[in-house]
């Protein structure tokens, strides 16, 4: 991945990086039906695609057509992105383009799965783009039932005979240096087991400044997930993990006990 330099005929060395203002002025002349602006977007967002695929190398697929179906994915994010939303455009692109590269996988699959339950599965891949645009968020497995009329294992089941086993720690996405990893996008809503008990949590943070506190609540206590969690305070997913991340290190190198 790392030597090949061209890809469907891009030279990646020398893909450019879109500001974050002028995506958003950008996008904002997309939805008037500027389609120079959305041209612009396209080609300014061409590195984003490129570190998406690189999670899925080493599969023995050609890189080119991993490199297609991500724009595919990056073109669908710029067409139904809902500017009134507090959410970076990055935050709600990386999801899309993922998740067309694993259909396009899915589709390309050696491993055989019933006609029933794949059909199943395509139509919640469908919705849970459609929920994600109408929500701004990643929608539940309730919430996708819903939509669907099904049962919500039926639901569950779908899904799962289509998704790769990977490694909680595989980075998702590397944004000005803070990774986020897949670990980082799973709530804890398990409130027997939690890895801290209230009372604990409450005395371990007390050192902490408000905003870090504020994450650590929503994180651990509340069991939201990290994107959630941007959402709620207004900071890209990416700095809700730096700081959740700092928070942590800050607390055990007090030697409270946790």
């Amino acid at each position: 991945m790392y030597n090949k330099v061209e890809i469907c005929g891009v030279d990646t060395s020398k893909l450019p990086v879109m500001k974050e203002k002028e995506k958003e002025k950008l996008l904002l002349a997309v939805r008037e039906g500027d389609k120079s602006a959305r041209e612009k977007l396209i080609n300014g967002n061409l590195k984003l695609v490129l570190s998406v695929i690189q999670r899925f190398t080493g599969r023995g697929e050609n890189l080119d057509d991993l490199f297609q179906i991500g724009c595919i994915g990056l073109i669908k994010s710029i067409d139904n992105f809902d500017v009134t939303q507090n959410v970076r455009f990055s935050t709600y692109a990386v999801p899309m383009i993922i998740g067309e590269i694993r259909r396009y996988l899915r589709d390309n699959s050696p491993v055989r799965v019933s006609r029933s339950i794949k059909d199943v599965a395509y139509r919640a891949m469908k919705t849970k783009e459609q929920l994600l645009a109408d929500l701004g968020r990643e929608p539940t497995v309730d919430e996708l039932a819903e939509r669907l009329e099904l049962p919500r294992s039926e639901v569950v089941l779908a899904l799962e005979s289509i998704v790769e086993p990977l490694s909680l720690q595989e980075p998702v996405y590397s944004d000005g240096g803070d990774t986020i990893y897949v670990l980082d996008q799973i709530g804890d809503n398990n409130d027997d087991k939690n890895w801290l008990d209230e009372i604990a949590f409450r005395e371990a943070i007390k050192t902490l400044g408000e905003r870090e506190k504020k994450i650590l609540q929503l994180r651990f206590i509340d069991g939201r997930t990290q994107m959630e969690v941007s959402r709620e305070i207004g900071i890209s997913q990416a700095q809700v993990s730096r700081l959740e991340k700092n928070a942590i290190d800050r607390i055990k190198g007090e030697d409270i006990g946790i």
